[in-house]
Formats: structure tokens, C-alpha cells, sequence
């Protein structure tokens, strides 16, 4: 299409279009890109040799094996991270100023949003691990170190911190930004839940594929979960549930006896 062409679009058309460029630009400085990464990493794992089940994948490693230069790249990298969340607020804030109570981010029912969300992390918790344990015993799951800080003051923190940057990036990109500009596309409920869960799995292939249908599941809890009259598009309540998931896996792991990690 020339631009003399572009240049006689209507204006509805003309946005659509610029709300599908806003689209892949944020997904492309965030977990977009993740999945790309998360695809290359499984093609390499698949043609490396061993077998999936006799791999390793770490989350939180250890930047350095000085204390204080280890924690200065833990907090850089955590507060980078939720960059594209700061992108995604301000470009829907460009709505106008209920944009984020539209999403859920205001104090009306801290109470609620904080039950929902320890609900639905219960709800979660047990199934993701039977996806892990299951997709471990038919070898198609690597085995997932949640961490790999070395011992000190501030490991735990970090780890809650990590956790709570994971939820903010993921709940408030793949759920809430993506809701409120596919529905300026026309897109209905249904397609959101897909791609919106598809987009989860994908960004965690390079566990392996049971931690991808164990994300595909989740997502279509979350997303449908957000869409209904129960969740009401609030937000918190999955940034809740994510946070606590990701506590309990990473902080979790990190107390593990050395002889109760060999078993996951």
C-alpha cells in the first residue's frame, strides 16, 4: 500500500492500525521478546544432545560471586524489568484519567482484591506443580532451579522482590494492557483468553513443555478469571496470586534441604 493511499484511511482504520504497532512494540520490549528467547532456547535444548529431562534451567542465578555486586545487579535488573510496565501505564493513561481504575489499580477493595488473589494462587499452586512433577517423570520438563543466590542478608528479599517484579510484568502486560487495547482491535472475549494464555506458555517454553501447558492453564484461569464478574478487570488480585506463587517457588526452594531439590 502506497502512502497516498495510507494518507486516504479513515481515522478508524488508521488507529486500529497504530493500537497493532503499540501492540507488538511493548510486547517486543518484554515478554514478547521473552518468548522468542523462550522458543530459540527449546529448539536449542531439543537438538543439544541430552535429553530434556537431564537439563537444568536456574532462575535467579547468582551475577556475581561478591555479596554487594551480586545484590547491586539483582536490584538493577529487577527495577529495569518493570520498565515495560511503566510503558504500559503511561500509554494507558493516555485514556484519560479513570484509564487505570479501568484496570483495577486503585485502593477501592484492598481486602478483596487481596482474598481473590490468595484464592486463585491456591487454586493454581497444586495443579502447576502436578504439571511440573508430571511433565519431570515423562522427560519433557527440565529440571527448574528457582534459585541460585548464594546465601546471605538480603537473598530472601531479593527473591520476594523478584517475585513481585514477575507479577506486575506479567499480570499487567499479558492480562490488563492486552485486554484494554485487543478490545479497541474488536477483539472478543474468547480470542483475548487465547492469545493472552498462549502468550504465557510461550515465554516459559525454555522450562520445557509441561511448564507450558502448566502456563496455558493458568493463563486461561487468570485472563477468564479477569473477564468475569467476579474479577471485574482488577488487576491486583492476579499481581496477588502471581506474587504468591512465585514467593513460595522461589523462597521455597532457596530453604530446600540440597537432598529435597535433587528430588524436583
Amino acid at each position: 500500500m502506497s502512502s497516498t493511499e495510507f494518507a486516504h484511511d479513515t481515522p478508524a482504520v488508521q488507529t486500529r492500525r497504530r493500537v497493532g504497532a503499540e501492540i507488538w512494540i511493548v510486547l517486543g520490549l518484554s515478554l514478547g521478546k521473552s518468548a522468542v528467547y523462550a522458543v530459540v532456547n527449546i529448539v536449542a535444548r531439543l537438538t543439544a544432545g541430552p535429553p530434556l529431562a537431564e537439563q537444568t534451567a536456574t532462575l535467579n542465578p547468582s551475577q556475581s560471586p561478591r555479596p554487594y555486586l551480586d545484590l547491586t545487579y539483582q536490584l538493577l535488573s529487577i527495577g529495569f524489568g518493570l520498565v515495560p510496565v511503566a510503558l504500559a501505564l503511561y500509554l494507558l493513561s493516555g485514556r484519560g484519567r479513570d484509564a487505570l481504575a479501568r484496570i483495577g489499580l486503585d485502593r477501592s477493595r484492598p481486602a478483596r482484591d487481596t482474598a481473590w488473589g490468595f484464592a486463585l494462587a491456591a487454586a493454581i499452586g497444586i495443579p502447576g506443580l502436578a504439571f511440573y512433577l508430571a511433565g519431570r517423570a515423562m522427560g519433557i520438563t527440565v529440571q527448574v532451579q528457582a534459585s541460585a543466590l548464594n546465601e546471605a542478608w538480603w537473598t530472601v528479599p531479593v527473591l520476594v522482590l523478584s517475585a513481585l517484579q514477575n507479577g506486575l510484568l506479567e499480570e499487567m502486560i499479558a492480562v490488563a494492557y492486552l485486554y484494554e487495547r485487543t478490545s479497541d482491535l474488536g477483539w472478543d472475549r474468547v480470542k483475548f483468553v487465547v492469545a493472552s494464555s498462549v502468550l504465557r506458555g510461550s515465554y516459559h517454553l525454555y522450562q520445557g513443555f509441561g511448564p507450558f501447558l502448566g502456563n496455558v492453564v493458568m493463563g486461561v484461569v487468570f485472563s477468564w478469571f479477569y473477564t468475569s464478574r467476579w474479577g471485574r478487570r482488577r488487576v491486583v488480585p492476579l499481581v496477588v496470586a502471581h506474587t504468591v506463587l512465585d514467593v513460595v517457588a522461589f523462597v521455597g526452594y532457596a530453604l530446600l534441604p540440597a537432598s529435597w531439590r535433587d528430588l524436583l
